[in-house]
């Protein structure tokens, strides 16, 4: 076995233990002995503001905070959590990051629903933490610390192949005699399967269906999204502006419902094209349920090219699709979803069935 395989392998193995490291801006020790996974953090999801003091940004009255021991005070052990490792945000929308360890501080960025961070520092009730590119003070009411930031970073990351090639194929099978489906190319990000993976093959979600590529070209990251900072947040809403106006440009002079319809329609066909549809139906329910969510962008477009939430997007596909005409059941899909139809109900993440409960249908599951 060569030498980049094993290390892939390795590194599923860990990221599917629950065992994790940081590479942020360097490495930092990993969280347990031994292991030599990574968890990088990238850009995550954002949401999209107008008036960026009317956000929500605690949990609902009555929502109880669950650190700290029933008395209020804490533990030995969960003050440890807080020196080092692991942190996800414990809140329904977003949570203020500030600049210094008070209420009464400086609001400086946002960490969102599902989003991580490492831990640099911690006080009494609250912990510096970097999440991106923010470097802030968060409550530590609002935060999860050790095996349950763990968890849920497993429940709502993504282990993402990135191909090293100029040009690869995925087979049908792993094997070098099996069919192919078709290629991807150098900088391609795809999400991959991590149980169907092997040493020498890595599974991917190709266009709906399982391929395998080489593991000898490609690397291999497990990502949690992020917060951002007030000017990231700016400086994305202008960047979805442009390109919602190119957009609509390439289609011609069309509304812009119809481009929403045509965007989400191109994304529902790279996801789910394969599927019935209902899975293409439940694919563009979970986009509208996020563009509701104070958890994410208000818009579409926002929504579906947040950074690091569906790879095609990030990976030019959904472009390419709209070039080449998407299908009508996935545009049936899309105008059904956006006029207000569900059948995952407020599900707003979806992946591969068999390694999370949730509403399952065809290939997917949705929670």
């Amino acid at each position: 076995m060569k030498a980049g395989s094993r290390r892939l392998f390795r590194a599923l193995s860990g990221v599917t233990a629950g065992i994790m490291a940081f590479t942020m801006m360097g490495r930092v020790p990993a969280l347990a002995a031994g292991t030599d996974s990574l968890l990088n953090l990238h850009a995550g999801a954002a949401q999209v503001l107008d008036a960026i003091d009317t956000i929500q940004t605690e949990p609902e009255a009555g929502e109880q905070s669950t650190s700290g021991t029933e008395d209020g005070e804490e533990s030995a052990d969960e003050a440890d959590e807080r020196k080092s490792g692991l942190v996800m945000a414990d809140v329904k929308n977003s949570l203020n990051v500030r600049e210094e360890a008070s209420e009464e501080s400086s609001k400086i960025g946002l960490l969102y629903a599902d989003c991580g961070g490492e831990i640099l520092d911690s006080v009494e009730g609250w912990t510096k933490i970097k999440s991106g590119n923010l470097v802030g003070w968060a409550s530590n009411d609002y935060l999860l610390f050790g095996e349950e930031a763990q968890e849920l970073a497993q429940s709502v990351g993504r282990t993402i192949a990135t191909v090293n090639t100029a040009a690869l194929r995925v087979r049908k099978e792993p094997s070098v005699e099996s069919g192919i489906y078709g290629q991807v190319t150098e900088g391609e990000k795809i999400e991959a399967i991590t149980d169907e993976t092997t040493e020498e093959w890595v599974a991917i979600d190709f266009e709906g269906d399982i391929g395998y590529i080489s593991a000898e070209f490609v690397s291999i990251e497990f990502s949690v999204d992020t917060g951002e900072t007030y000017e990231e947040i700016k400086e994305r809403e202008k960047k979805e502006r442009e390109e919602k106006a190119k957009l609509i440009a390439n289609l011609g002079a069309v509304a812009v419902g119809t481009t929403d319809d045509v965007l989400l329609g191109a994304l529902v066909q790279c996801e789910a094209g394969n599927q019935p549809y209902e899975g293409q139906l439940a694919v563009a329910a979970v986009v509208m349920n996020r563009v509701r969510s104070g958890a994410y962008p208000n818009t579409i477009g926002g929504v579906i090219y947040a950074s690091g939430q569906f790879t095609p997007a990030g990976s030019g596909k959904v472009e390419a699709q709209i070039g080449k005409g998407v299908k009508d059941s996935c545009l049936q899909a899309a105008r059904e979803a956006i006029g207000g139809a569900t059948n995952v109900g407020t599900a707003t993440h979806f992946r591969r069935a068999g390694n999370h409960d949730g509403v399952v249908i065809g290939d997917h599951v949705f929670w």
